[in-house]
């Protein structure tokens, strides 16, 4: 190979993962796997990118300790230091699927004596294919800035991608690209606000996300006030609103099986591949401590496994992520678990039909093709929120009242059905 291609800069490998076979197939184990392509490679100066995405997909549902979210962690932790130089492990930015929302990876970090990179996801699998505006630019940077205490404070992921908290010879942040053969490349022309906001992220995590976001705008679509406002306004509020109607609280993966698209409460409860709300009569969530759960929670450095332990200060957006609590629970915000859900899959419909309606305030300000092709996007959008809050209101829910503000005032109330 080098022959021909004499910069060949190596491999990246998804081994012993969804059916695929890797060195478990023959009895060893993932440094075995990397250093036998890494010897191979040393000589012309050649790295394997390993990625860490190990988990058992041919699950017991009814086993209630195993857990999808402790194998990264699992498999490698115990093999630092014996991967080669040029091995690099390429770890997911959370434990499970690029979901909408997942606490940091607890294996970033976690070995000092191995290369390590962050892979983050550009493309919109789990958070609207491209048919639904999803800015991600915040989701990274509140990745990039978690604190993982693992040399105390200020032990950041930015400071660890950047080998400045370990001496990791080869260490950095790649991502799962968004381009397409579309001819606006990214399928939504809003989507490519994801792909310019990685690499200036990238080059400057400093920067914040409206700054981003205010760049690719302009450059984009030029100088018009009210464009820039408009627009960024949306790419602003549209991580937020993807998961206020899809997934609340930390929990994951309400999307059809296989197409990781539309609205499947269940689609992936209770089966091989995970159980990721455990909704029943009584409560929902999964339990992730030590003291009662899978004991995921202790893969994090002390103070952030504490954290993450306690009911009391476990932040409400991954709640349901580590906890299984009654429907009635109390969030910081004063309204009960079934209450919050209800409420933010209506306002995730709304923003999406008030993001319409100023869409529509700049035709002529933006060229034809360009304002179709998004207001295309949104209208079909729309629809899918419909269907995904009509959804949730007779499915995982307890024989609980729930309640919102109609659009003309008036207080709408309905009863779920169990």
């Amino acid at each position: 190979m080098y022959r021909y291609i004499p910069d060949f800069g190596g491999f990246v490998v998804k081994a012993d993962s969804e059916n695929r076979p890797g060195p478990f197939t023959y009895g060893r184990d993932h440094a075995d796997g990397a250093n036998m392509l890494a010897a191979a490679l040393e000589p012309y100066g050649g790295l394997v990118l390993w990625r860490c995405f190990v988990y058992n997909c041919h699950q017991d549902w009814r086993d209630r300790t195993t857990d999808r979210a402790r194998a990264a962690y699992d498999h490698f932790k115990p093999l630092d230091g014996r991967f080669m130089d040029n091995v690099v492990l390429q770890i997911k930015n959370g434990p499970m699927d690029f979901q909408v929302r997942e606490p940091v990876s607890p294996l970033f970090g976690a070995m000092e004596k191995t290369n390590q990179i962050m892979e983050f996801q550009i493309t919109q699998e789990y958070t609207g294919h491209q048919i639904d505006v999803c800015y991600l630019v915040p989701q990274w940077k509140e990745v990039l800035e978690f604190d993982t205490r693992i040399q105390g404070e200020g032990s950041t992921i930015k400071e660890i991608a950047a080998g400045r908290i370990h001496p990791y010879k080869h260490c950095g942040i790649t991502a799962v690209s968004n381009i397409g053969d579309d001819d606006n490349w990214t399928g939504h022309h809003l989507a490519q606000a994801n792909l310019y906001g990685y690499g200036r992220l990238l080059w400057n995590p400093e920067l914040t996300s409206e700054e981003i976001a205010g760049e690719w705008v302009r450059l984009t679509f030029g100088q018009d006030p009210a464009v820039i406002e408009t627009v960024t306004e949306m790419l602003m509020e549209s991580w937020p609103a993807y998961e206020k109607y899809t997934s609340p609280l930390g929990i994951g993966w309400m999307v059809r099986p296989h197409i990781h698209y539309g609205v499947d409460v269940d689609g992936y409860e209770y089966s091989q591949w995970g159980t990721y709300h455990f909704a029943d009569r009584n409560g929902i969530g999964v339990d992730r401590t030590v003291a009662t759960g899978t004991g995921y929670a202790g893969q994090y450095v002390r103070a952030n496994a504490e954290m993450y332990e306690s009911l009391d200060r476990c932040p409400d957006e991954l709640l349901l992520f580590f906890h299984h609590v009654p429907y009635t629970h109390r969030l910081r915000s004063g309204k009960t678990v079934i209450q919050h859900i209800y409420d933010t899959h209506f306002e995730g419909v709304e923003q999406v039909e008030r993001w319409i309606e100023r869409w529509k305030s700049l035709e002529g300000r933006i060229d034809g093709a360009r304002f179709r092709h998004i207001g295309h996007r949104l209208e079909k959008r729309a629809g899918q929120c419909e269907a995904v809050a009509g959804c949730h209101q007779y499915v995982l829910l307890p024989q609980i009242r729930y309640s919102r503000r109609g659009e003309e005032g008036h207080l709408c109330v309905a009863e779920a059905i169990l």
